[in-house]
C-alpha cells in the first residue's frame, strides 16, 4: 500500500488545447484558471477534458489554442451545490506542462508501430492508490456487455479525499462487482468523458458531460 500520498494519483495526458483559459478561483492569492484538453482514443473518438492550471505554470508556457501539450498531474474532485443539489466535478490538477515535445512526439509515433496498447497509456494514463467507497454497480449493456461502476476514494495532503467515479469493463467487472467498501486497491487505467442526458421531473431534459476513469487493470493491496 502506498503510504507517500503524492504517490496515491497521477497522470500522464498529451492532447491539443482547445479553449481559451477562464479564471476559477483564487487562494492564498494564487490564481487558478481551466482550460479544455482533446486528447484521442485509439478509436477516432476524442475526449474533451478540463484542466485546472495555476498562474505560475503559466508564466512558464504561452498556450494558445491548437498547441500540442503534455501534462503531469492529479485528478481532483469537489461538489458543487445548485439548488441544494451536490454534483460532482472532476478535472485534471496540472502539476507540470511542456509544450512543443518533439522527443515525446518521437517515441509516441515508435510506440504506435510497435504496441497500440503502449500507445495509449503513453497519451492518457490514470494510476490510482485508494479504496472502494461504495458499493459496486454490476450491470450488462443492451448488446450484453459487463459493466461495474465503482467510487473509489484516493487520499491527499491536508486530510482530504478526491472520490473519482470509475468504470470497469469484461473480466474487470467480475472481479470489482463483489468488491467490499474499504477494500485497498490500485487502478491503472484512463480518463474520458461521457456525454448524456439528465431528465427532470418536469419533463425537461439537459444534456451533460460525465468524466470517469476507465479501468484497464485492477488489483486488490494490502491496508
Amino acid at each position: 500500500m502506498i503510504t507517500n500520498l503524492l504517490e496515491n494519483n497521477n497522470l500522464t495526458l498529451i492532447g491539443k488545447v482547445t479553449s481559451e483559459k477562464r479564471y476559477g478561483y483564487e487562494i492564498y492569492g494564487e490564481k487558478f484558471y481551466i482550460f479544455d484538453l482533446e486528447v484521442s482514443r485509439l478509436s477516432s473518438i476524442v475526449d474533451i477534458i478540463p484542466v485546472m492550471i495555476s498562474e505560475r505554470l503559466l508564466t512558464r508556457i504561452d498556450l494558445h489554442i491548437g498547441d500540442n501539450v503534455r501534462i503531469k498531474g492529479q485528478l481532483r474532485t469537489h461538489n458543487n451545490y445548485q439548488e441544494d443539489k451536490r454534483k460532482l466535478i472532476m478535472m485534471v490538477f496540472a502539476k507540470e506542462i511542456m509544450k512543443d515535445y518533439s522527443e515525446e512526439k518521437e517515441e509516441r509515433q515508435q510506440l504506435e508501430a510497435d504496441n497500440d496498447n503502449e500507445r495509449e497509456k503513453t497519451v492518457n494514463e490514470v494510476v490510482l492508490h485508494g479504496h472502494i467507497c461504495k458499493k459496486p454497480i454490476y450491470r450488462k449493456t443492451p448488446l450484453n456487455r459487463e459493466i461495474t461502476d465503482l467510487l473509489v476514494a484516493v487520499n491527499r495532503s491536508y486530510n482530504k479525499s478526491d472520490y473519482i467515479p470509475c468504470i470497469a469493463w469484461g473480466r474487470n467487472a467480475k472481479f470489482c462487482q463483489d468488491l467490499e467498501i474499504g477494500t485497498a486497491i490500485k487502478i491503472v487505467g484512463r480518463i474520458q468523458s461521457r456525454e448524456y442526458e439528465k431528465k427532470f421531473e418536469n419533463g425537461t431534459s439537459e444534456k451533460r458531460v460525465a468524466y470517469e476513469v476507465s479501468i484497464s487493470s485492477i488489483e486488490k493491496e494490502e491496508k
